[in-house]
């Protein structure tokens, strides 16, 4: 299936994303923050994205940024639970960005999956920079 970055700075959120996506044939490679996922992109070959907004050091929001800078197109999700800006916020910040699935946690199993397909199928556009 795909292969999938994953980057979340909370070791259980990670690890519950992680095995819920490999049940369903994808290859989950984790990042604990937004610097070590940004190192890894280049080499992983990731079909996807999924990001945690808020993070200590480099935010889900500085790696949309430099993937969208260096990287677009890539496909992505977004997802948030709150933060300094507050969740909603973080999530809209992200659809700036070109991201065109975000999810709010807490998020069900299926919520997740079916977001992952929907961007995985085949003829479903990337994540792009909006246009000036």
């Amino acid at each position: 299936m795909a292969r999938i970055l994953l980057i979340d700075d909370d070791d259980n959120v990670r690890s519950t994303i992680s095995c819920v996506l490999d049940r369903h044939g994808h290859t989950v490679i984790e990042a604990r923050d937004g610097e070590e996922g940004l190192k890894l992109y280049p080499t992983v070959k990731a079909d996807l994205v999924i990001t945690d907004i808020v993070m200590s050091g480099k935010s889900g929001l500085d790696v949309l940024t430099e993937l969208r800078d260096s990287h677009s197109p890539f496909k992505a999700i977004a997802i948030s639970g709150g933060s300094l800006w507050g969740r909603e916020d973080g999530l809209r910040r992200a659809r700036e960005l070109g991201v065109t699935r975000v999810l709010a946690k807490p998020f069900t199993c299926e919520a997740l999956v079916n977001a992952v397909n929907e961007l995985l199928a085949p003829g479903t556009s990337d994540s792009r920079a909006p246009a000036p």
